[in-house]
């Protein structure tokens, strides 16, 4: 399983979560959005609407009548989702160890988060199957592997 950590230190998560939604869907994945605070979730829910005028990333909030049939979910845990998702995106920064039951995982986190991110990542190391890779903006814009 392969676990990115991914520093948002120059783009936002607004601009970077749909960039590898878009990715996942794209190979023919599903991926779950997780996010405790509902207030997140909703922000997350107009975003994926609505990050590009010429596009849409289709999804639902889990609890919603037709969860199995939405190819992102959005919730507030990384339980097993209705969705069948083998990738999970951590959009607000509180890495969840039942993020290794996935095939992927994409921990995002900024600065308020980056003492809980270096946790986890020495919590992951050396650990059986699990492949760590950590990314940082550059100054364009664009993401390089840093570790």
């Amino acid at each position: 399983m392969k676990v990115d950590f991914y520093h948002l230190t120059r783009l936002p998560l607004e601009r970077t979560l749909p960039r590898i939604a878009e990715r996942v869907l794209a190979d023919g994945g599903r991926l779950l959005v997780v996010a405790d605070e509902p207030a997140a979730r909703e922000k997350l829910d107009r975003l994926l609407w609505a990050y590009s005028p010429e596009s849409f990333l289709p999804h639902g909030q889990a609890g919603g009548e037709h969860d199995a049939r939405q190819p992102v979910l959005i919730a507030a845990d990384a339980a097993p989702p209705a969705n069948g998702a083998r990738n999970v995106a951590i959009a607000d920064g509180v890495w969840r160890d039942a993020a290794l039951e996935f095939d992927r995982a994409f921990h995002f986190f900024g600065e308020d988060r980056i003492a809980e991110a270096r946790t986890a990542w020495k919590s992951l190391a050396g650990r059986e199957g699990v492949e760590r890779r950590y990314w940082k903006q550059k100054e364009g814009g664009g993401w390089e592997q840093a570790a």
